[in-house]
């Protein structure tokens, strides 16, 4: 493609096509820049290992999470993972739209799934957690939508770490974001993220990804692959007609069926986190308290409070997480 054939378009123009077409957030981070910061270096994930031509620019959208099932407290709700599929469902099409709309401009863009990971990387261990082909949460730092929490998710100033992430690369020639320099979280001296984390996943500016895949995925390929061996181990064929009868095989076939539940699971830690414009006046009466917590929680929080310096996990992530007051 070549310059004769582009539209002109700036930054700005770009972002309210996207929203136009339904994104609620949209960020535009520098790819050479992301080239150059890999969040995790032993395992880096670039915009230039995905495509050597169309790479210069990432556009992040984000679409919020509806409120209403942000105010059911029970982390398994179904109810909760349907309604979050369809969030990514529709956030794909705003994605697959903002696509064709810049190839109509004359730029070359594709879509980077916030859910699909690397098939060459996986070792026949469905338990080990697998990376997506580009972190999400790290993009949309570097375009200037937020910050990373204690548990290294995304919060953003308008619903804090309450949103879908989506990618699109492109070549498109126009001035991208800068990321905030300020941390967002408000870290251990609020931990509220860590003491409602069913799985106990959420560590000093870092996150048990195995122990939160559990409740996380709780229908994925872990517990797919795990549930027709105990079908295959069950013995008599008439054991292993009620396995394939029973409430887990239907809430696997389902999750197959829709990704509730595979591709989105509990999100306890982003309900009840209080950066946002959303947590005061929309959420706080339904989720102030936390059942979950507990005084062994509360201990490790108190060790992080206490701490004379910041763990390295925080010097590895301070980039993304911003400086901490």
């Amino acid at each position: 493609m070549v310059a004769v054939f582009q539209t002109p378009l700036t930054a700005a123009e770009v972002k309210e096509k996207a929203k136009e077409l339904g994104a609620d957030l949209v960020g535009i981070a520098d790819g050479r820049v992301m080239d150059a910061n890999p969040p995790y270096p032993n395992d880096p994930k670039r915009p230039s290992d995905i495509s050597d031509y169309d790479n210069d620019r990432v556009i992040v959208l984000a679409k919020r999470i509806n409120l209403g099932t942000t105010r059911i407290t029970n982390w398994s709700d179904r109810h909760k993972f349907y309604n979050d599929e369809l969030a990514i469902t529709a956030l794909e099409e705003t994605a697959l739209s903002l696509v064709l709309w810049l190839e109509t401009q004359g730029y070359p863009a594709l879509i980077i799934p916030p859910t699909h990971t690397d098939p060459w990387k996986y070792d026949g261990n469905p338990s080990k957690p697998m990376s997506p082909l580009l972190s999400a949460e790290h993009a949309a730092v570097e375009a200037g939508m937020g910050t990373l929490g204690l548990n290294l998710q995304l919060l953003t100033p308008e619903y804090g770490p309450r949103v879908m992430l989506i990618a699109v690369m492109s070549s498109v020639a126009v001035e991208s974001d800068k990321k905030k320099e300020s941390a967002l979280c408000h870290g251990p001296e609020c931990g509220r993220c860590l003491s409602t984390c069913p799985s106990d996943a959420v560590g000093h500016w870092d996150r048990d990804r195995v122990a939160c895949n559990k409740s996380r995925q709780p229908f994925g390929f872990n517990q797919l692959a795990n549930f027709l061996g105990d079908v295959i181990d069950a013995g008599s064929p008439d054991a292993q007609k009620a396995m394939v009868r029973s409430e887990p095989s239907f809430n696997l076939w389902q999750s197959i069926l829709r990704g509730a539940g595979a591709v989105v699971g509990c999100r306890r830690c982003q309900d009840v986190c209080p950066v946002g414009e959303d947590y005061e006046t929309l959420l706080k009466d339904a989720l102030d308290e936390i059942p979950e917590d507990t005084p062994e929680k509360q201990a490790r929080l108190s060790e992080m409070k206490d701490a004379a310096s910041e763990p390295d996990t925080y010097s590895q992530q301070s980039r993304w997480i911003g400086t901490l007051e």
